[in-house]
């Protein structure tokens, strides 16, 4: 039977496999073979060799039909007990982190003692199927009995339909690629090219910064003779960035470039989370803890911003959590696109945007720029699409594990007009902003921020 008492939810560690982009050093790699190769890592880092995990949750976004039990294929390939859950799921780039939510909440509640967030994606390993017409008359091929029956199935039948549906990032309620969607976004709040291509420059600057000081070492397993992130440019120059061309609005208006977007990239990573008493049996770390989480969703249809989700969650998250925007020491905002940051934190800054969509009387505000993303972020690392969730919580999670009394933001969009946000504490007795047994792990989605009474490289989100 479920604890009565809702228990602290320890963020134990986290592995990754160096990102890579696509069609290069993983190419040849599943996703798959990229989650077992994460899962035995985690599992030879934090001692789980042969140890039952009661639930392990992940998924991916670029799939093929035969993984439709992707995480549970994985664990079964792993060094993981067999008898360990395997639970597939998605939502966009905000799989993993959503994953170690749901995990969260049960172990809260007392439904299970530990559990693995994963995520893994590969657009080397993009499904190329065919169109709808030949596939059908494929399967009626299946079901025909006679040669008769087999030869009527071509009646009509065209050379055109041969040739394969190419894999498409485009929302299909807009026809809008990602990064389409962000430039309107930029255009719209004003967001010039300079200032991403600074939060690019800085990304990558702190990124090869944490990689100098050894931060990434126990983070990383290697994978397929790669030990370093091969977006990771050290030697980035602002000057040379500058001269790129914009990479989805051609006039002079576009501002969008493959400097200041993430790029295709290919990786998987994982995140083990637990109940205090667990990871106390075990002898195992508790960096830090997951305390509240918010998903919400904007009807970025009829026109907002498709990356915006993440403003309208974090404001909910902070109203439960009773904290201002302010009131953290470390902000991990994924940089899908560098304009997407800055349109979020001028939102926040608006009070038009916070009386409209978040039904503020005040303005969320601005935030310490220095606490941003200080170990680098997706532009640096690149976005693999499911696995940058865990990646966020693995990376913040160890910042914490120094600093007991502080605190940390996590805030993701995702393609389809969604967000998913947490808040992570440092592993310190007592929490102030959660009262004793009652971390709050719900979490809420909005299909337009506009029905509340308070109110989502080159293509990736």
């Amino acid at each position: 039977m479920a604890d009565k008492t809702m228990r602290r939810v320890a963020v134990v560690g986290g592995v990754r496999i160096p990102f890579c982009r696509s069609y290069g050093a993983y190419s040849e790699l599943t996703n798959l073979e990229m989650l077992v190769t994460v899962l035995d890592g985690l599992s030879a880092q934090y001692g789980l060799d042969g140890a039952h995990v009661d639930e392990v949750t992940g998924g991916a976004v670029v799939t093929h039909a035969k993984d439709w039990n992707l995480t549970r294929e994985a664990v079964i390939g792993s060094t993981l007990a067999p008898s360990t859950p395997g639970v597939t799921m998605m939502q966009a780039c905000g799989t993993s982190l959503q994953a170690a939510l749901g995990i969260s909440a049960k172990i809260a509640t007392g439904q299970i003692e530990c559990g693995i967030a994963c995520g893994s994606d590969t657009v080397s390993d993009s499904s190329i199927v065919f169109r709808r017409k030949f596939a059908q008359r494929l399967i009626r091929l299946t079901r025909a009995r006679s040669f008769k029956d087999k030869l009527a199935v071509f009646k009509g039948f065209s050379l055109g339909e041969l040739a394969p549906e190419p894999p498409s990032v485009a929302e299909p309620r807009t026809g809008l690629s990602m990064g389409q969607h962000c430039e309107l976004m930029a255009q719209k709040w004003k967001i010039l090219r300079e200032d991403q291509d600074l939060l690019a420059y800085d990304s990558h600057k702190n990124a090869a910064a944490s990689y100098d000081e050894g931060f990434q070492d126990d983070l990383l397993v290697p994978c397929a003779g790669v030990y370093r992130d091969d977006n990771l440019r050290a030697d980035i120059n602002l000057e040379s960035i500058a001269e790129l061309k914009p990479a989805f609005e051609r006039s002079k208006r576009g501002t969008l470039t493959a400097a200041n977007s993430t790029p295709l990239t290919d990786g998987a990573s994982a995140i083990l989370l637990a109940s205090e008493e667990w990871a106390a049996a075990r002898g195992l770390p508790v960096l830090a803890y997951l305390t509240h989480a918010q998903s919400a969703a904007i009807d970025f249809v009829a026109g907002e911003g498709l990356l915006m989700a993440p403003t309208v969650a974090v404001s909910k998250m902070l109203d439960r959590a009773e904290l201002k925007l302010q009131d953290f020491d470390y902000y991990e905002i994924h940089e899908a696109f560098a304009a997407q940051v800055l349109c979020t934190l001028k939102a926040w800054e608006s009070a038009e945007y916070c009386k409209r969509m978040l039904g503020k009387d005040q303005p969320l505000g601005s935030i310490d720029r220095h606490k941003l993303n200080i170990k680098g972020s997706s532009l640096a690392f690149g976005h693999p699409f499911a696995a940058t969730g865990a990646r966020i919580l693995g990376s913040l999670a160890k910042i914490l594990a120094s600093k007991p009394d502080e605190r940390g933001l996590i805030s993701v969009c995702t393609a389809g007009g969604m967000g998913v946000t947490a808040i992570l504490e440092g592993a310190r007795e007592k929490i102030d902003s959660v009262k004793a047994g009652s971390t709050d792990l719900q979490t809420e989605s909005s299909d337009s921020a506009k029905s509340d009474e308070h109110g989502e490289n080159a293509g990736n989100a």
